[in-house]
């Protein structure tokens, strides 16, 4: 529509005889795009984008629709057609336009204004289990027909679910999914990373767009996948996840960028597929052939012609044996042939960068780092983390402490909405546990106490999308729905009973009960659209289990004492680190810590449930046994 209409000089001539015309980042103002997202659905059934309004000078809608050719095209109306009515609608009977806008803006006020309160129960969380098992694909993987999204916080809610309730069927569903998205084309068997969405099936034919929030979420849950089963495959995708955004994806100064486009020279897919003879020629005739058998390269090809490598039919333990060859050594020369062919693609012409930085964006891979971190011990993405935490203090974080939502060359703008206040809470909780620096756990308790003060609802529960302080549009939505990522909501619902747990702060506990209310009408109606509600609503309802270490982080013993604790999948567990020197700063933001100290000067780990801690100890050995209680 850009190209079709919106560089058509018949097209701006008119526009700009009678309208002022606005384009919208929706990446910038989420706040707009909601509501007119609504305002399209309200008016028209569905949405999507591009995304067309026409509205009065004081913003009431009273026309939406998605795409529009220049002109009718097989039924449908053209853009002109709709510019040049709705002119002479304006001119001559605008009380009636006016009227019809009235009526929209009243539809979509009741229709993002309630929050739909109800009782709490475990049960919405086996409701939930039955819906996806209902819809789950045990063929391919995923839930529902194509296209498919990745969703990763439905499949951390089942992880969540069968460590609750043994269910194996939920576990299957998850290590089904992870290993079909894998094997798909919509992981880059070449450059590592994530695509949005698979237009099939079999996850074989992405949208080969790279998003950042995607990548931080399925990182985060294979990552999850990997404690939960102690399969070492689901440990090397996460890793090719973080070492792909680490290459691809990361300022120079710390953060990260939103995304990497599907199209280049005016092609999408063009960088990313191949031809048979091509990977032949670059790697010789033994290797290629080789490659080419294991990855589906065809002179047919298996996409318009060409090749998307994926590994849909094929197991590399069953390949190896095929072909005579011990995995180990196959697995050698596949990744040298993957490395050749890497070096060779990074000559073609590349897809453009979205370089925005974005907060909420940023709190996601900073906390799928962190997560990095926990589990492999790797300092580089600790230490990825931190510097994006220290990048939003520096350039996102206004002298007044208020939180900005974008920065790109060198400008910093639009007050932050929810989700970046909870996104980046979530990231600075996770980093909390990877370095134990009280200063990101204090960072996330005050961006919750100002998230309260900007966005929270005193009247019915919930937190509205974008601040007091914001551009006030004609609606201020509350959206407790997930989509490709989960909802502020939801994330902020996990992250205030987690931080209510540690802060013992009787504020944050009362925010965090009646923010789970405000939505349990409207989840349990529909549960499997709202997966981060439900692992919120499995943390509240799980016992509180914190595990305090009193020692020093360098020490040999509380090292191992952290490498038994964090070889385990224990979602609902809190780790603090007490060292000796930090203990009335630490006692301040964690009263729990205030009577945890060494035993006869030796490292002493504590293990608490529901606010009763088992006997100290500073045997490694024993910290083993009380864990598996």
């Amino acid at each position: 529509m850009a190209h079709e209409s919106f560089e058509d000089e018949e097209v701006a001539e008119l526009l700009n005889k009678n309208y002022v015309s606005i384009k919208v980042d929706r990446e910038e103002r989420p706040d707009i795009d909601q509501l007119y997202m609504t305002v399209c659905q309200t008016l028209t059934g569905q949405g999507g984008w591009p995304l067309t309004i026409i509205m009065t000078p004081d913003k009431e809608p009273f026309f939406a629709g998605t795409y529009f050719p220049k002109k009718r095209w097989y039924g449908r109306i053209g853009l002109m057609e709709i510019l040049s009515q709705i002119k002479e609608k304006w001119n001559n009977d605008r009380e009636h336009v006016a009227e019809i806008s009235q009526q929209i803006v009243q539809e979509v006020e009741r229709r993002v204004g309630s929050a739909r309160k109800g009782s709490l129960s475990e049960a919405i969380l086996d409701k939930a289990f039955n819906h996806y098992k209902h819809t789950f694909d045990s063929v391919y993987g995923g839930f529902g027909e194509a296209p498919k999204f990745p969703t990763p916080h439905q499949l951390a809610f089942l992880m969540r679910y069968y460590d609750r309730a043994g269910e194996k069927k939920a576990l299957e569903m998850v290590t089904t999914t992870l290993n079909a998205m894998h094997r798909g084309g919509i992981y880059d068997h070449i450059g590592f990373g994530f695509s949005r969405y698979s237009v099939d099936e079999r996850w074989l034919v992405p949208h080969f767009e790279k998003m950042l929030y995607d990548n931080a979420l399925l990182a985060w849950t294979y990552l999850e996948a990997f404690q939960l089963t102690k399969d070492n495959h689901f440990l090397t995708v996460a890793e090719s996840i973080l070492q792909y955004v680490l290459r691809d994806m990361a300022h120079a100064e710390g953060g990260f960028y939103s995304a990497e486009d599907a199209d280049s020279e005016g092609e999408e897919g063009k960088f990313y597929v191949w031809k048979r003879d091509e990977i032949i020629e670059l790697l010789g005739k033994e290797a290629g052939e080789l490659y080419c058998e294991l990855y589906d390269i065809t002179d047919k090809g298996n996409f318009e012609g060409h090749n998307i490598p994926n590994l849909i039919q094929h197991d590399i333990a069953k390949f190896s044996e095929q072909q005579g060859i011990e995995v180990r050594e196959l697995q050698e020369r596949i990744e040298r042939s993957r490395q050749k062919l890497f070096q060779y693609r990074e000559g073609r012409v590349h897809p453009g960068k979205d370089d925005k930085i974005l907060t909420a964006w940023n709190g996601l891979m900073i906390m799928a780092m962190a997560k990095g971190s926990i589990i492999t011990g790797k300092h580089e993405y600790l230490e990825t983390a931190e510097r994006a935490v220290d990048f939003i203090r520096s350039n996102l974080i206004r002298e007044d402490g208020r939180l900005l939502a974008r920065y790109r060359d060198g400008d910093a703008a639009f007050p932050a909405y929810l989700d970046d206040y909870a996104f980046l809470v979530w990231g600075l909780m996770e980093l909390y546990e990877a370095s134990f620096k009280l200063e990101h756990l204090s960072l996330a308790i005050d961006l919750t106490h100002r998230m309260i003060d900007l966005f929270w609802d005193e009247q019915s529960g919930g937190f509205y999308f974008y601040g007091n302080d914001g551009e006030q549009l004609f609606a201020r939505s509350k959206e407790i729905y997930d989509g490709a990522m989960p909802s502020g909501n939801s994330v902020a619902a996990y992250n205030l009973h987690k931080l209510a747990r540690l802060t013992n702060d009787e504020r944050i506990m009362n925010i965090a009960r009646q923010q789970l209310e405000a939505f349990a009408g409207a989840v349990s109606s529909y549960p499997t659209g709202h997966a981060m509600y439900l692992i919120a609503l499995d943390y509240a309802f799980s016992p509180s289990s914190e595990i305090v270490i009193a020692g020093e982080l360098a020490d040999s013993v509380t090292l191992q004492m952290l490498e038994a604790i964090r070889g385990g999948f224990r979602p609902h567990t809190s780790v603090i680190v007490v060292p000796s020197g930090d203990k009335k700063n630490m006692t301040k933001a964690i009263p729990l810590v205030q009577d945890k100290k060494q035993i006869g000067g030796k490292t002493t780990a504590y293990v608490c449930e529901n606010f009763s801690c088992q006997s100290p100890t500073t045997d490694v050995e024993v910290l083993k046994t009380q864990l598996q209680k």
